[in-house]
């Protein structure tokens, strides 16, 4: 971990006249200096004038933990304060002293708790209080080689717990009995943390953020299984597979299902450097649409993947930003039948230089599990 993430949002703040960064406990606090911070009503934030040095508010009680942390060697100024104390004014002050006045534009981070934002509001009376999204996003978009490294290992444990599905799906048991032995395996192939696992089975398989349940599966059974969680390194996985439990599919489900994989390849051979994100979602969604299923395709195409499961670039209609080597993100169309099943294939994937690559590598057929 270097001090140059920092130093870089320092430089499109001021490109964007910010005069404030603000970053509390989250994804953007980790991503920028290294430090895992609990979300506490005590405030926490990592501070980035426009002009000098940035620095860390933190409770004195915590502040050990921030020596121990990757933000511990990064010689930030660390300013800490006692339950007494009030940390927004302390803020307010250290940041105004290396301004040479108050901030009038703050950007705070977009996961923010609205207790923390507003407390900076109020500690700058006059300020005009905004997103640091444009600025981090601008980092965060761009995967380093030591990131995507992390990525593919993400992918490559996820990729493990599909590959043992057969030990759990199973006729006669429910969703949420499957999603126990899941989480557990999730946790035994190397990720520290899960997310989510979704298995919506049969009609569950229509909404596309199901929640476990206790329906049982039962034979025939579509099932949709969406899994996630963190590694020790805060990288996220992401990946879909649909199954087919205790027999075949019917076959319109196989014909429709064909028209789903064909999508998905398509959207993936469309990513390289220089086409738009909403050109990827065009790629899937033109294949949905053109046999005749366009009105069951209904979410955008993908997301990206880093620190966080979801975030920039967002793979829909309407965002026109190129793509640029080293951006992650999954693709994932689906194809949703209301008071029946649904089906979806997600992959993350990265633009590199001349193309994609892809990184999950389970098959994308229709998985037929014995009952």
């Amino acid at each position: 971990m270097t001090i140059d993430r920092v130093h870089a949002a320092r430089e499109i703040a001021g490109e964007l006249g910010l005069d404030l960064l603000v970053f509390t406990p989250g994804s953007d606090l980790r991503y920028l200096v290294g430090y895992n911070a609990h979300p506490l009503e005590r405030l926490t934030a990592l501070a980035v004038p426009a002009r000098g040095e940035a620095f860390l508010v933190v409770p004195r009680l915590e502040a050990p933990m921030v020596s121990a942390s990757p933000a511990g060697g990064l010689g930030l100024d660390v300013l800490a304060w006692d339950e007494t104390d009030d940390p927004f004014a302390l803020l307010a002050a250290a940041a105004g002293a290396r301004l040479g006045g108050a901030p009038s534009r703050v950007g705070v981070g977009a996961r923010s708790w609205a207790e923390h934002a507003l407390g900076v509001q109020r500690a700058v009376p006059g300020s005009a209080l905004e997103l640091a999204t444009p600025v981090v996003d601008r980092l965060r978009m761009v995967k380093s080689a030591a990131e995507i490294e992390e990525l593919t290992i993400a992918g490559a444990a996820i990729d493990r717990v599909h590959a043992r599905m057969g030990e759990w799906l199973r006729v006669g048991r429910t969703e949420a009995q499957v999603g126990a032995d899941i989480a557990a395996a999730i946790l035994e192939e190397g990720h520290v943390s899960v997310d989510f696992v979704i298995v919506g089975s049969g009609p569950n398989g229509a909404s596309p953020h199901h929640e476990l349940s206790d329906r049982t599966i039962g034979a025939g059974d579509v099932v949709v299984v969406d899994l996630g969680g963190g590694t020790p390194t805060g990288y996220r996985s992401d990946c879909t597979r649909t199954y087919v439990v205790g027999g075949a599919a019917a076959p319109d489900v196989t014909e429709w299902y064909g028209v789903l994989q064909a999508a998905q390849r398509a959207a993936t051979d469309a990513v390289r450097p220089g086409v738009t994100a909403e050109s990827i979602d065009a790629a899937a969604r033109t294949v949905i649409a053109d046999a005749g299923w366009g009105e069951h395709f209904i979410h955008r195409t993908g997301h990206g993947i880093g620190l966080d499961t979801h975030e920039a670039p967002y793979v829909v209609e309407g965002n026109d930003i190129p793509l640029v080597p080293g951006m992650a993100f999954s693709v994932e169309p689906g194809i949703y039948l209301a008071g029946r099943c649904g089906a979806r294939i997600e992959d993350i994937v990265v633009c590199t230089e001349d193309g994609v690559r892809v990184l999950n590598h389970g098959p994308r057929e229709l998985v037929e599990l014995p009952g």
